[in-house]
């Protein structure tokens, strides 16, 4: 019998490790990543606490070594996603009443075993599968999927501390429940830490989950799913399957125990998703969660005031890292016509020193992009500013997919503040700038708040704390992530929780106490001491 109450402080931010020259940590992620492209994985989906292959496969690849093969997964169908929702549910009652402290020492055991055993195994698998380098791989799925699972924990132990008062005679308690169903978590490429935390967030509050990652990103998703059963996570607990989008959904959302979606990839596929559960409203069982997070056209806006070098270096990096493929990465950029043409200059020479090529070689700050649809996406674009005339190209514009998707860093200038490829979401290393009168400060916030649809990420740069202020209070509808001094991506799980509303989704905030409420369902119970039996009042005495 449990006797005991638990608590889980707040952890301490998993340490970045730098990887550099001669760093025992440098030796052995060469040394995975060597092991991986020796061998040719055969990856089955995980459905039910068993393994799955379907036969019908499809090739994995290095976005930057397209030429190699990595593996194949077993790719299902219509019939695996209802094994996976009926695995799901069967292993729901006893999910749901396993005790907290049992469901956290699962993920908490998985964030330790990531921290040591299998962080090389994770970064590899990132590096290869997505093309980041070492650092970016380092700091997503390393160091981000870990503080998920830590803060989680701690968070939601915090959430079932949360007690109601008591009047005397009665005692009043609150239970968390899960939701009554299962969940579908579909999540993105770009980020293995999104990948692991969509299913184990909910899974943590004691849901169900039926997991589906984008083809792109299952290299290092079933990397994860085998930890995760390592770690102890019961069968049918979360179940990874490789389905078309809109199979999934039309098999998951036509379930009457479907009570949750979350989500991060596009604002159209979100309101597809959305129009759907809409018109399949009456079949559930429940009123469905519907939590995502999705695209952005995320800005930096610099004052007259600004620092010239924190000003280059906020975009080279914010637009940049990871070629852009960030849903928070600054992909259009406002700039003072006092320090405009110092910026550019600095910018422009900045990107001539950045190597591009494959994610082994760790002297390559630029890598590929995710695959040849997103790299015909992106050089259209590029292709188009060529031609116009209110756009120039100032730094790079070229691209080759001979040996792997690779795009230059991309500088357009435009005269027109509602040019396409400053109002369009492109994810990928493309930044637009447009220079704006220094003297009208007031009047370009409100271009910037009124240019995208998206309120995702966004910085302002100056030194002038007026401004500072200024731009805090205009633009708070603007981005959910708002940053000051500093290029608008890195949000760090338990300092910065993240999320943004309008286009860019439900802002319910990726690694916060707000994500974890909405994957439970709250019971609110009242015990009288001593019941009355009588139903007279006194009022009702005449005296």
């Amino acid at each position: 019998m449990n006797t005991g109450y638990f608590d889980y402080a707040a952890p301490v931010n998993e340490p970045v490790y730098s990887y550099a020259p001669g760093s025992p940590e440098r030796a052995a992620l060469k040394k995975q990543l060597a092991a991986f492209k020796a061998e040719t994985a055969d990856i089955p989906m995980y459905i039910g606490g068993k393994e799955v292959r379907t036969g019908k496969t499809v090739d994995l690849r290095p976005p930057h070594e397209i030429k190699h093969k990595l593996g194949h997964f077993h790719m299902g169908d219509a019939s695996h996603i209802k094994d996976a929702i009926a695995a799901a549910l069967e292993a729901r009652e006893k999910w749901a009443k396993m005790d907290w402290e049992s469901r956290a020492g699962i993920f908490l055991r998985a964030a330790d075993l990531i921290a040591t055993k299998y962080r090389y195994h994770m970064n590899g698998a990132t590096m290869l599968g997505q093309s980041k380098n070492a650092y970016q791989a380092e700091i997503d799925s390393a160091c981000e999927l870990i503080d998920f699972l830590r803060w989680n924990v701690h968070y939601l132990s915090e959430i079932y501390r949360q007690q109601p008062v008591s009047s005397p005679g009665i005692h009043n308690r609150m239970e968390y429940r899960p939701l009554e169903g299962f969940v579908l978590a579909v999540t993105p490429f770009n980020f293995t830490a999104i990948g692991g935390n969509l299913p184990t967030s909910a899974a943590m509050c004691g849901n169900v989950v039926v997991w589906k990652p984008a083809n792109t990103q299952v290299f290092a998703a079933q990397m994860f799913m085998k930890i995760m059963i390592e770690a102890g996570l019961p069968a049918g607990v979360i179940n990874l399957v490789y389905a078309p989008g809109p199979l999934i959904g039309d098999v998951c959302f036509a379930d009457p125990h479907f009570a949750g979606i979350h989500f991060t990839g596009s604002t159209g596929v979100f309101q597809t998703m959305w129009k759907t559960i809409g018109e399949n409203i009456a079949k559930y069982k429940t009123y469905p969660r519907i939590v995502g997070e999705t695209g952005g056209k995320d800005f930096v806006l610099i004052h007259k005031s600004a620092d010239v070098d924190v000003s280059v270096t906020a975009l080279a990096r914010g637009a940049f890292e990871y070629q852009g493929q960030k849903c928070s990465a600054a992909s259009r950029a406002y700039l003072p016509s006092n320090i405009a043409e110092e910026i550019k200059s600095k910018l422009v020479a900045q990107l001539k020193t950045m190597k591009m090529g494959t994610t082994e070689d760790f002297s390559n700050f630029i890598n590929a992009v995710i695959d040849e649809r997103s790299f015909d996406k992106i050089a259209q674009y590029i292709d188009n500013a060529k031609k116009d005339p209110a756009a120039k190209i100032i730094a790079g514009g070229n691209y080759n997919k001979s040996e792997g998707y690779f795009i230059e860093p991309t500088v357009i200038e435009t005269t027109d503040p509602k040019y396409v490829t400053m109002c369009e979401e492109i994810f990928g290393p493309v930044l637009t700038i447009h220079v704006y009168d220094a003297e009208k400060f007031e009047e370009i916030m409100q271009v910037v708040d009124s240019t995208s649809e998206y309120a995702l990420t966004g910085s302002i740069i100056a030194q002038d704390r007026y401004a500072v202020e200024l731009a805090t209070r205009t633009l708070e509808n603007a981005a959910g992530n708002f940053y000051i001094n500093d290029k608008p991506t890195g949000a760090v799980v338990g300092q910065q929780p993240f999320g943004g509303a309008r286009a860019s989704g439900t802002n319910d905030k990726a690694g916060s106490m707000l994500n974890l409420y909405r994957w439970l369902s709250a019971r609110a119970i009242k015990e009288t001491f001593v019941p009355p039996v009588d139903y007279r009042y006194p009022f009702l005495n005449e005296a």
